[in-house]
């Protein structure tokens, strides 16, 4: 990474401008049929780079697929403007646009803002600050933060917001703001992650965003000044459509394993902040310990109503396998994040010898009792068998962990 130096005026602007130095940063403006707005963007943003960004930076324009004069704005401003280059592609989509320019970018980091500058530019260098220095992965700006100042109608907020809180609750993300034209990420990220993001739309921000939680990037988030611009072409009603169709498959691939996000992790994720506990066990253990609350719960109550039907080692198994089968199925989804049918039945197969070694503990601590104390009352063994339980919950944690191994690199603290 690039040393962040205290340099003066006009170094500064030899350092921003230069194109012979491989820049440390890349800002990337994709642009579709925007000859009225480009060359006022570029302007800015360009006087904005070498006055204030103490990085060596350049300006590419992604043109893509243009089909009005878009093309030969760009072609004018590069060849006026050092630091300005464009790169022209042949087909429309945003993502598409991005992913060209970034895999190709040779600077330490890129990022990408929409052509009105609708974001503040004073947002920028908290932006990339945290990626040149390394303590973040990626970095987005947000319009939905407490800080931010936003000034936009109410049918884009109430959009904004929903398709968030769908993200939340589908995918679990975290982020707040997946569609804020203002990001940034460290180039040896993109080199690994794009690749692997198929929308070459709209839903690209929101795919990559998704796919880096759950690989465990850290993501910074800035709160930014925006004001909606009256003019913009983005057709809310079908960008809203794609969305949707990319969460749900974005979904799919997460819940069948599709995506190599436990190969990304160990590549790529942040080493645990306590040496030796793997990243999310934590957040585990304390899911891990409601269910197994629950479970024990259901299991006195099945094993009081059976133990007179039954006698205390039948209504022990029974008891023991219903709520096996409902623990695995709970731990599955709730614990380690695992949803939809893939690899359903092997996990619940594979729980069965985790209760079966539970089974072992229990049966033989009720053997144990019935040797020592023949007349207790089922009450008393059901204290000893809930002893006998707690006994084997660490062992099921780690066998579970061991159960779903291949599916819960996504899942965090």
């Amino acid at each position: 990474m690039t040393t962040n130096v205290s340099i003066g005026a006009g170094e500064q602007r030899a350092a921003s401008t230069s194109t012979s130095a491989v820049a440390t940063l890349e800002v990337v403006i994709p642009v579709y049929n925007e000859e009225r707005d480009l060359e006022t963007c570029i302007r800015r943003l360009h006087f904005f780079l070498t006055t204030t960004v103490p990085y060596a930076s350049r300006i590419t324009i992604a043109d893509n697929a243009s089909t009005d004069s878009t093309l030969e704005v760009a072609r004018r401003l590069e060849a006026e403007i050092d630091g300005v280059r464009v790169r022209h592609l042949g087909e429309k989509g945003r993502g598409r646009a991005l992913k060209a320019v970034w895999l190709e970018s040779e600077a330490d980091v890129v990022a990408y803002m929409d052509v009105d500058l609708s974001t503040d530019l004073n947002g920028l260098m908290p932006l990339v600050a945290p990626l040149v220095s390394g303590h973040s992965d990626l970095a987005i700006g947000s319009r939905l933060a407490k800080q931010s100042r936003v000034v936009r109608g109410a049918k884009r907020e109430f959009i904004s917001r929903s398709y968030n809180l769908i993200l939340r609750t589908s995918l679990r993300a975290k982020f707040s703001d997946a569609q804020c034209g203002f990001k940034a990420i460290r180039t040896d990220v993109a080199r690994e992650l794009l690749p692997l993001v198929q929308d070459n739309g709209w839903f690209f921000d929101t795919e990559l965003l998704v796919l880096a939680e759950k690989v465990g990037l850290r993501i910074h988030e800035v709160p930014v000044d925006w004001v909606d611009d009256p003019n913009s072409s983005v057709h809310i009603v079908d960008t809203a459509v794609q969305d949707l169709k990319g969460c749900w498959r974005v979904g799919r691939a997460l819940a069948s394993g599709a995506l190599p996000v436990a190969d990304l992790r160990r590549s790529l994720g942040r080493e645990p902040l306590v040496s030796g506990v793997p990243v999310g066990m934590i957040g585990q253990l304390v899911r891990f310990g409601i269910v197994g609350v629950l479970s024990t719960i259901a299991y006195g109550v099945l094993y009081l109503l059976l133990q007179d039907m039954m006698g205390a080692q039948g209504a022990n198994f029974v008891a023991l396998l219903i709520t096996a089968v409902l623990n695995t199925a709970a731990n599955r989804r709730f614990t380690f994040g695992i949803s939809g049918s893939d690899g359903a039945v092997g996990h619940q197969l594979q729980g069965l010898f985790v209760f079966a070694f539970g089974w072992v503990i229990t049966a033989g601590s009720l053997f144990a009792l019935h040797q020592w104390v023949p007349d207790a009352s089922k009450h008393v063994e059901l204290v000893v068998l809930v002893i006998a339980n707690l006994v084997a919950t660490v062992t099921r944690f780690v066998a579970l962990r061991w159960v779903f191994r291949h599916s819960t690199s996504g899942v965090t603290a």
